[in-house]
């Protein structure tokens, strides 16, 4: 019970600044400052600088502006259309017909870009007019591109993975090998949908497309050497132990600026406002933690961390009641904040109740990741949709409806890697690691 107060102020303080319009980062630092005042005799301006520096000066954490500004160039250069000419072809003739490009090029991107909303525009760009041109059902182009799209965050290099592990220090290499296989089960779940879409849906009667031998898939396939090279450049050298992770995003940086310059689509112009796009990503990202580091220190002189997870434990739930808890709590999070702000602001209150359950660390990350994915495409403040709206100019209303079978998929999703967990553990546990990944 005497926990209820400092909860109750902290919540109080949080949504008062977020309703306020501060950013997430600067609200973040106003409720731990309250906290400090309020609950510990410690000054809160030394404690702020100490543990502001600490957890910005994280090794690991490199890592982070290093992939945003891989996306960054990527998303600069013709990738979409050139992955659009060679998955085209091969898409084709399968059940739901160039649909799966928005999943099959999601995924590809996904692997170097670490953003949602990067991965949502880049492919986006270039499906959504040649699918709307071939006649396929607005709901479903709407829909399973703002679906496939959150496999960014989950699919490495993923942002937000390298944001739980460093808030929660685990390794990063781990982390983004356990989002390899439910990536790619997810995606092909999302296929699956579209396949089922495309027999039974009465309004699905896309342009045929011309014939093609064989020969030619394979020519159009040369289009996507260079981002497929790209991707063994960065996850080869993670899986064979020649880099960490911010090795292996220092690689895909290089990379990516000599796939632009092949192109031509290198140019000061484009590598200045690359490296500025990533620099306030970076900083935004940066801030958020900054201020979830102070917060977790705030949070930690009341108990409040403690005193929950011991409170839950009470309760003598199951591992299964608690997943269900934390996946409802998360989609109601979900709806208001970003899946990096939702995962650093509650960390320091979750991490001791999932350890204390005896729940895998690595595993919970994927787990959490697929959660924030429901974040993305859910009203009112899913960004993915918000992207969506920009680009094709529909109602949100619209787009939200388009978008919720992705949702359910998701949910799907969850229940899959509760019964199998072994498809977020097994690579991780088999893989050679440098020292520091």
């Amino acid at each position: 019970m005497e926990q209820l107060i400092p909860i109750g102020i902290f919540l109080f303080v949080l949504f008062f600044l977020l309703g306020s319009g501060v950013w997430v980062g600067l609200a973040l630092l106003g409720v731990a400052w309250v906290g400090m005042e309020l609950f510990t005799s410690r000054p809160a301006g030394d404690a702020m600088i100490t543990v502001i520096w600490r957890s910005s000066s994280s090794w690991t954490l490199t890592a982070l502006p290093l992939f945003i500004w891989m996306g960054e160039i990527l998303y600069r250069t013709r990738l979409s259309e050139d992955m659009f000419r060679g998955l085209s072809p091969w898409m084709a003739r399968l059940p739901g017909g160039l649909m799966h490009t928005n999943i099959v090029g999601c995924t590809i991107f996904a692997a170097v870009s670490g953003s949602s909303a990067a991965t949502l525009t880049t492919v986006g760009k270039m499906s959504i007019p040649e699918l709307r041109r071939r006649g396929y059902p607005e709901t479903a182009v709407i829909g399973t591109l703002a679906g496939a799209a959150t496999l960014g965050l989950m699919i490495p290099p993923s942002l937000t993975l390298i944001v739980y592990g460093v808030t929660i220090n685990e390794s990063i290499t781990k982390l983004f090998f356990a989002g390899i296989l439910p990536g790619l089960v997810l995606a092909l779940m999302f296929m699956g949908y579209v396949a089922l879409l495309s027999k039974f849906s009465k309004g699905w009667s896309p342009s045929p497309e011309p014939y093609m031998s064989f020969m030619d898939k394979v020519k159009n396939s040369r289009f996507l050497i260079p981002v497929l090279l790209l991707i063994m450049l960065v996850i080869g050298s993670m899986y064979l132990g020649f880099a960490t992770a911010t090795e292996a995003a220092a690689f895909g940086v290089l990379g990516s600026l000599a796939l632009a310059a092949g192109q031509g689509s290198l140019s000061w112009s484009t590598f200045t406002q690359s490296l500025m796009g990533a620099t306030r990503t970076s900083a935004m990202i940066a801030l958020i933690l900054a201020g979830a580091a102070f917060l977790s220190l705030s949070m930690g002189f009341t108990g409040l961390p403690r005193g929950l997870a011991d409170l839950i434990a009470s309760w003598n739930l199951t591992k299964f009641e608690l997943l269900m808890a934390l996946l409802v709590f998360y989609i109601i999070l979900g709806m208001f904040l970003d899946g990096i702000s939702s995962v650093v602001l509650t960390m320091a209150v979750v991490e001791p109740m999932i350890r204390q359950a005896g729940i895998d660390i690595i595993w919970f990350g994927i787990f959490i990741v697929v959660v924030v994915e429901m974040a993305q495409i859910t009203p009112p403040i899913g960004f993915n949709l918000f992207v969506l709206q920009g680009m094709t100019q529909h109602q949100m209303s619209f787009i939200a409806r388009a978008a919720f079978p992705m949702f359910l998929i998701m949910v799907v999703m969850v229940f899959v890697l509760i019964a199998f967990p072994e498809l977020a553990t097994w690579l991780p546990d088999n893989i050679r690691q440098r020292p520091g990944g």
